[in-house]
């Protein structure tokens, strides 16, 4: 497999081992649900200001590279556990799904 072909996502979900393969889809989602928000606050910072959080650039080329790299940025914090807000967003969704799962009706047949 050439590593060199893949997104840059992938090839950190290539590095982070089994761990990071093994991730329940709730945990997925809640990881990529902080990135999102990092995102979003990362953004917000760059247009609040004059020169933003990553210096100058008033073009619409600029414009698109810094956003490309807050989208990265935000990625990486998320997936090195960000502010902890993909781990409680997890823990809830699991218990709500266990305490779903142990109130349903066994059904005999």
């Amino acid at each position: 497999m050439d590593i060199s072909a893949l997104p840059v996502q992938d090839m950190t979900t290539l590095t982070s081992g089994a761990v990071g393969m093994k991730q329940s889809k709730t945990a997925v989602a809640a990881e990529q649900f902080e990135a999102l928000l990092i995102g979003q606050m990362l953004k917000t910072e760059r247009e609040s200001s004059e020169d933003g959080w990553m210096g100058g650039g008033g073009d619409s080329a600029a414009e698109s590279a810094y956003g490309l790299a807050e989208n990265q940025f935000a990625q990486a914090i998320a997936s090195r556990g960000g502010f902890g807000l993909a781990k409680t967003i997890q823990h809830a969704l699991d218990s709500r799904t266990s305490h779903a799962s142990d109130n349903e009706p066994v059904v005999k047949k």
